[in-house]
C-alpha cells in the first residue's frame, strides 16, 4: 500500500514522503534548489565545488568518519549537481535509516574549512581538465553556452579552471548561507518507513537550522539564441557534434509530448535517427534527448562520426527533422516511444531510490505530489495531434550547433 505525507518544519524546511509498505529499503534525499544557473559570473562552478565540500567534514565528523559511518550500516550515498539543483541522497535498510540519516543531515551543515577548500580546489581543477579531454563534453558545454547565451542556463556546472582557482572560501561560505537555507530545501523519503518516525527524525536533526529567507532565482523564459561554434582539435579521429533547440519547460504540459517525440526521433535504438544514421553505419552515435528546466527546455542532439561524413550526417539529421515537421508521427510510433518511457519509469519505480528523484524533484517545483499513475496517464493521453501542435510551437529550427574536431567548415541545421 502506498501513502503520501507532507509537513513543513518551523524553520521552513519541507518534508515529504511517499511510503510503500511492500518495499524492503528506504531512500532519502535533500533537494537543494540551487545550481549553476544561480551563480554569478565569478561564482561559476561554485555549486558543484560546494557539493564536494559537504563530504569533507562537520563539527561532529571529519571526511573519514562521514564515509565510515555510512559504510557501518551498509548505506549507499551520493550527490549530484546540475544547472538547477544539488541533491544529496542515501539508501539503507529501514532499521538503519536513523543512523544513515544522522550522517546525511550532519553533512548538510559543513564546517567548510579553508584547508579542505584549498585541497579540494585541486581535485575540481583536475576534474575540469579531465572533461576538457572529452570531445563530447567540450561540444556539449559549447553548444549550451551558444544556445542560451547570457541566460543563466548557459553557464557550466563545473565552471572553468580560472573561476575555480580564483574562488575564495569566504565566497563559498556566503553562497552556502544564502542558497542552503532550509526554506530552499525539500527533504524527501521514499520506500518502507513510518511517517511519524521519519518526521520526528527530520525535526530532531534539521529543525535547528537557521532560516534566512527564500533565495531568488532568475526564471526568464528563453527560446535560445541559436548560432554556431566550432572548436578545432586537429588530432581528433572523430567529429563530435551537439545540436540544441528550444523545447517545452518543466511547467508546460507539452513536456509529455516532447518526451515521446525525443524517444521516437532519437532513442539510442529503434528511433528514426538510429535507423537513418547509426544502423547504416554513417555514425557510431546519433541520439536526441529532451531536457526540461525551470521555465525553459531544450532538445539536445549528440552526433559522433568520421569527420569526412559530418556534413552528410547533418543533412540526414535535417531530412529526418523536416519529415517530422511536415507530417508529425503516427499513433503506432507514439505507442512504441511511450512504452519505452513507461517501462523505464516503472522499472525504476520498483526501487525506493528510483522514486526518490521524481518525488523530491517534482515537489521542489510544483509543491505537490506527482504519483506515478499521474505520469502514466499523461503519457497515455498524448496523441498525433499533440505532436503536431508541439512541432508548431517548438519546430526544432534553427538548431544551435557546436562542432569539435578537425573540421571548421560545418554549418547549423535549418
Amino acid at each position: 500500500m502506498m501513502s503520501f505525507h507532507e509537513a513543513r518544519l518551523a524553520n521552513g524546511l519541507t518534508v515529504v514522503a511517499e511510503l510503500n509498505e511492500q518495499a524492503h529499503s528506504i531512500a532519502t534525499g535533500f533537494f537543494v534548489k540551487t545550481g549553476a544557473r544561480d551563480e554569478t559570473g565569478d561564482e561559476s562552478g561554485l555549486s558543484h565545488f560546494l557539493e564536494h565540500m559537504l563530504f569533507k567534514g562537520t563539527l561532529k565528523r571529519d571526511a573519514l568518519a562521514v564515509n565510515r559511518d555510512f559504510d557501518r550500516v551498509g548505506a549507499r550515498h551520493n550527490a549530484q549537481t546540475s544547472e538547477e539543483d544539488t541533491i544529496y541522497h542515501v539508501t539503507a535498510l529501514p532499521e538503519y535509516m536513523p543512523a544513515a540519516f544522522d550522517v546525511l543531515a550532519d553533512i548538510m551543515r559543513p564546517v567548510l574549512r579553508e584547508e579542505d577548500f584549498d585541497t579540494e580546489k585541486k581535485v575540481i581543477v583536475e576534474e575540469i581538465k579531465m572533461y576538457d579531454d572529452n570531445p563530447m563534453m567540450v561540444a556539449y558545454e559549447a553548444a549550451k553556452a551558444a544556445h542560451f547565451g547570457r541566460h543563466p542556463l548557459g553557464g557550466s556546472v563545473l565552471g572553468t579552471v580560472e573561476s575555480i582557482e580564483a574562488m575564495k572560501v569566504e565566497r563559498m561560505r556566503d553562497y552556502f548561507r544564502r542558497r542552503y537555507a532550509p526554506e530552499n530545501i525539500v527533504l524527501a523519503f521514499t520506500g518502507r518507513g513510518e511517517w511519524t518516525q521519519l518526521l520526528d527524525l527530520a525535526k530532531s536533526r534539521c529543525e535547528s537550522w537557521e532560516p534566512v529567507g527564500q533565495p531568488s532565482r532568475t526564471v526568464a523564459e528563453t527560446s535560445g539564441c541559436g548560432g554556431f561554434r566550432c572548436i578545432e582539435r586537429p588530432d581528433d579521429q572523430q567529429e563530435t557534434l551537439v545540436l540544441v533547440s528550444a523545447a517545452p519547460s518543466l511547467e508546460d504540459r507539452a513536456r509529455y509530448a516532447a518526451g515521446i517525440l525525443a524517444v521516437a526521433l532519437g532513442d539510442s535504438s529503434g528511433s528514426r535517427l538510429y535507423w537513418e544514421i547509426v544502423h547504416p553505419g554513417h555514425a557510431d552515435m546519433c541520439d536526441l534527448s529532451y531536457q526540461e528546466y525551470d521555465h525553459a527546455g531544450a532538445y539536445y542532439l549528440f552526433l559522433g562520426c568520421d569527420p569526412e561524413f559530418a556534413e552528410a550526417n547533418l543533412d540526414r539529421v535535417a531530412h529526418v527533422l523536416h519529415r517530422v515537421r511536415d507530417h508529425g508521427i503516427g499513433q503506432e510510433e507514439i505507442d512504441r516511444a511511450r512504452n519505452k518511457i513507461l517501462a523505464r519509469s516503472m522499472i525504476r519505480a520498483e526501487r525506493p531510490m528510483g522514486r526518490l528523484m521524481p518525488v523530491g524533484g517534482y515537489y521542489t517545483y510544483f509543491r505537490r505530489h506527482v504519483p506515478l499513475d499521474e505520469e502514466i496517464a499523461a503519457y497515455n493521453a498524448v496523441t498525433p495531434d499533440d505532436i503536431i501542435d508541439l512541432m508548431h510551437r517548438f519546430p526544432m529550427r534553427p538548431m544551435t550547433l557546436a562542432a569539435v574536431g578537425p573540421r571548421l567548415d560545418l554549418e547549423p541545421v535549418e
